[in-house]
């Protein structure tokens, strides 16, 4: 049942498994905005790819189906380019920072407890308050009260220095914002094998006040840069990037990306928030099954 093995995670399965994974994860980029790998990472994890594979072949297809993902975006003007070129500065610094964290890890082997407790912490966060917020969103609309709310608030942080105008998102902050928030995803990017989609979008909108439909296409933007760099630097640093398994995925998520892109522009922002606030609980939920219940045979884990 076109059955293929992959040589650096030493597994046999069925290539369908990639092209389906892949495909979900593109749907799901070009949507919500994430590169998709908060929830491909430990997918793979389920279909028994080692953790420093799964991990360093995650970010190629998050690569992909972001660039995918921007490209269809910036053809409907949702990319705010200066923010982005910002975020990205911010993001391969942190992308450097996080693979040698990660072969430190490595060589002590903590990878499988420290990638999981920051899955568990920042997903389980991240998921409680987002949906608190796109209901409280969404109760305002049917209510009718949807214009009444300013688009964000402002907090000592928009005081810092080194101001920049931001045209496309409308805002007028300091670039060490997103320098900062580039900065954390660019380490979540190498050490966890992730996008950080799902901590750059609710920080475009929460932190920095981005419109919902310009923060989707400005973080694919940002997440296509730092995910192309990772997976340079995990290939070249922990060698284990599976080439093979990494296409498969990369392929089709290329094609997923497109499809999400054109759906997403017909759900309300409000929903959007929704939905992703879902499924970041609900990965948070079987990272945390993972790590408290034990597995079967407690000796063949790396």
């Amino acid at each position: 049942m076109l059955d293929l093995h992959l040589p650096i995670a030493d597994v046999t399965i069925s290539a369908l498994i990639p092209l389906a994974l892949g495909g979900g994860i593109g749907v799901l980029s070009g949507l919500l905005g994430v590169g998709g790998g908060f929830l491909l990472t430990p997918l793979l994890l389920v279909i028994g790819i080692p953790s420093t594979v799964a991990v360093a072949t995650g970010a190629m297809p998050v690569a992909a189906s972001s660039v995918s993902g921007a490209i269809a975006h910036f053809r409907r003007g949702n990319v705010d380019l200066l923010m982005a070129a910002v975020l990205t500065a911010g993001g391969l610094a942190g992308a450097l920072l996080g693979v040698r964290l990660l072969v430190l890890l490595r060589r002590l082997g903590q990878v499988d407890v420290v990638v999981g407790l920051c899955y568990v912490v920042l997903l389980g966060t991240l998921g409680v308050l987002m949906l608190a917020e796109s209901l409280r969103a969404l109760r305002r609309r049917q209510g009718g009260r949807a214009m009444a709310r300013k688009p964000h608030r402002h907090y000592w942080i928009h005081n810092l220095p080194l101001k920049l105008r931001f045209r496309r998102s409308k805002l007028y902050i300091s670039a060490l914002l997103p320098l900062a928030v580039g900065l954390m995803v660019g380490v979540l990017t190498a050490i966890m094998g992730v996008g950080g989609g799902f901590i750059m979008v609710p920080a475009m909108i929460y932190v920095l006040g981005m419109p919902t439909a310009t923060t989707v296409g400005t973080s694919l933007m940002q997440i296509s840069i730092t995910s192309s760099a990772t997976t340079v630097l995990q290939a070249t640093s922990t060698y284990g990037v599976d080439m093979m398994l990494g296409v498969l995925l990369a392929g089709a998520s290329v094609i997923g990306a497109q499809i999400g892109a054109r759906l997403g522009t017909r759900i309300p922002g409000e929903k959007l928030r929704a939905l992703l606030a879902l499924l970041v609980l609900g990965v948070c939920l079987q990272v945390g099954y993972g790590l408290v219940v034990p597995p079967d045979d407690p000796f063949s884990a790396e």
